[in-house]
């Protein structure tokens, strides 16, 4: 009876381990092959994929993008409101290779990230200034982007300080100055759309936690459609003045799909006039 028992319960575990790796790789396969063989739509009128829609990140790398724990906020006050959330980073091996200088300075943006000084416009984080993001970090501040695609450009316009950017396909050339957004170049391989982002300058940050680059900073991003609402986004990070070699970081864009979804206005700029300009500020004149 024990022997008969115990065959039985033996004969049912094989089948559930066996079931079980049988689902787990149907479940494999079938994602990979999913990935594989999803060809998104047609922008009309070509054979390149259409990107146009609303995309935005959904993940805490505005605050950090290496891994973090929760943290309370810079106002006591304010209880749980402006308090960080945990998460998880976006960086490749959560590793950002600084020379040891830079790091240093890393740290420092940190402490000061919350202090603005008229005369010095380097000081604080540029996002409290309502700076344009820069590249790559208007993609995943916590706001939705459009995407629009033309033949031979595309636009990307960011909610946040109105940012936008055009991407040249063709005619690849290099501005007369640096800038906040930096340049944008972009070509195709295959379904993914590589962009190459030179000419910055060196007024924009990386996240709320100080990382940062210099005027050297070259981007190469890539977006990749991977099912009707998802691109998978890659961007490779170089600056020799800054890091000891190049870096990657990535994560997913998920397409907003509410009836009503738009990219609204968020121009910030009137919230932080008496921060940059004291007592140029208007509210100030006006006293």
């Amino acid at each position: 009876m024990r022997k008969g028992l115990k065959r039985s319960l033996l004969v049912v575990a094989g089948l559930a381990a066996i079931a079980a790796g049988g689902t787990v790789g149907w479940l494999s396969s079938s994602a990979s092959g999913q990935e594989r063989r999803y060809a998104a739509p047609r922008l009309a009128g070509s054979n390149r994929p259409n990107l146009n829609g609303i995309w935005q990140a959904m993940n805490t790398a505005y605050w950090d993008i290496q891994d973090h724990s929760a943290q309370p906020g810079p106002v006591v006050a304010l209880g749980a409101w402006g308090a960080i959330p945990a998460g998880q980073g976006i960086v490749e091996s959560n590793e950002i290779p600084y020379q040891g200088w830079a790091l240093e300075k890393k740290k420092q943006n940190y402490e000061k990230r919350l202090m603005v000084d008229p005369a010095d416009f380097s000081l604080g984080d540029p996002e409290l200034k309502c700076y344009l993001p820069g590249v790559p970090r208007a993609t995943y501040l916590p706001f939705p982007f459009q995407i629009i695609q033309g033949s031979n450009q595309m636009l990307i316009s960011y909610e946040f300080a109105d940012a936008s950017r055009l991407i040249n396909m063709e005619n690849h050339v290099r501005p007369p100055i640096d800038s906040f957004m930096g340049w944008s170049n972009g070509q195709w391989d295959g379904d993914t759309l590589v962009v190459t982002v030179t000419d910055f300058n060196d007024k924009t940050w990386f996240d709320r936690a100080g990382n940062f680059h210099s005027e050297e900073l070259k981007v190469v991003e890539r977006y990749t459609p991977i099912s009707p609402d998802h691109l998978q986004y890659e961007a490779t990070i170089e600056d020799p003045k800054v890091f000891t070699r190049s870096w990657k970081m990535s994560f997913p864009l998920y397409r907003r799909k509410e009836p009503r979804a738009q990219r609204n206005e968020f121009k910030c700029v009137e919230f932080t006039e008496e921060l940059i300009y004291g007592s140029l500020s208007k509210k100030a004149a006006a006293r």
